[in-house]
């Protein structure tokens, strides 16, 4: 959890922290580029990144010393944006173009419930009765899905579990349902959700993901990932490596990153157009405080096959992660 330090303290962590990013060759966006550029436009000082609107969060980081420069493992393939909670500016590599995200759009849609029905950690929330049409897709055109019934109830939060956790197509149109009385009107909500958070190249259409018209940026869906990530229940269901469902029985997580120390989250997404597509989160210590390092990979070896482009997004994350997480925790013994 992120502490609040002094006024001073913040300021001087403020400084070092846009020095270690400018030293992991992260593109900074200052006060007066804010201004000057819109977020998605190329950087000029860097070629391949781009400078977007810093976060909300203070910049309090406070580092004894800055490592040398050293390579970052950025991924060659797709596009990829990384956030450091307290830094502020996100850096970004590879075009930053709309493309489709597969269930990554997921996300939007635990977001878009979450905020229109949201739940204390621990409670479960209202029943929600399975309907035709969800019993009906289990198993039905190889999709991803949960083996539920017509007429079985089961709580909000279990069915975030089962719409996150094993990535169900069916609980996705299942949710949109119940909120909007259908998935065309919840898509509204999506995409007025992502205009509200400033995704201005991100377009959903579909709650699940299985649209390829469903599209998006990385920096874009770091702008989610910044928001979703400070409601409790939906930090809790990402970080489950699996859980348990009365009638249904153990469900396990889709995302293999779990398994890569401090990793919390978030959501895996593939297809063959889409490639591997993989939201990140990852608790880093920095100095005395504990950092969410947040990032994006997404359309890592499209157009081959799902499995083989989520291997990519996987391997290139946990690689990019495990060298950053390494380099701060340099800065934070060194001197």
């Amino acid at each position: 959890m992120a502490l609040f330090p002094t006024h001073r303290n913040r300021v001087a962590g403020g400084a070092l922290a846009l020095m270690l990013l400018t030293t992991l060759g992260i593109t900074v966006a200052g006060p007066e580029d804010d201004f000057a550029s819109a977020p998605g436009v190329p950087s000029s000082a860097t070629p391949g990144a781009e400078a977007v609107a810093p976060s909300t969060a203070g910049s309090d980081v406070a580092l004894d010393r800055l490592a040398g420069d050293g390579t970052i493992p950025w991924p060659e393939d797709g596009q990829t944006a990384v956030e450091l909670e307290g830094a502020g500016p996100v850096g970004a590599r590879g075009e930053q173009r709309p493309v489709p995200i597969a269930s990554l759009a997921k996300v939007m849609t635990a977001y878009v419930i979450l905020k229109g029905h949201p739940l204390r950690q621990g409670e479960p929330g209202p029943d929600i009765t399975v309907d035709r049409q969800a019993a009906h897709e289990v198993g039905v055109g190889g999709e991803s899905t949960v083996p539920v019934q017509a007429g079985d109830r089961y709580s909000q939060r279990q069915l975030l579990e089962m719409l996150l956790i094993p990535s169900g197509n069916n609980i996705a149109r299942l949710l949109a349902r119940w909120d909007s009385g259908s998935q065309d009107a919840f898509v509204k909500k999506m995409q007025r959700a992502a205009d509200e958070l400033g995704m201005d190249h991100s377009r959903y259409t579909g709650a699940s993901g299985i649209e390829p018209t469903t599209t998006s940026t990385a920096t874009d869906q770091l702008k989610l990932v910044r928001q979703v990530m400070k409601d409790p229940v939906f930090r809790a269901v990402v970080a489950s490596r699996n859980v348990t469902v009365s009638g249904i029985g153990p469900i396990t997580n889709t995302n293999p990153l779990l398994d890569t120390p401090g990793v919390v989250g978030i959501k895996t997404g593939s297809s063959t157009p889409a490639g591997g597509n993989l939201l990140w989160a990852c608790e880093i210590r920095v100095g005395d405080t504990t950092r969410l390092l947040t990032g994006a990979v997404l359309h890592q070896r499209a157009n081959t096959t799902p499995g083989e482009g989520l291997r990519a997004a996987v391997d290139n994350s946990r690689s990019l992660i495990t060298a950053l997480r390494d380099r701060l925790a340099s800065a934070r013994t060194e001197g």
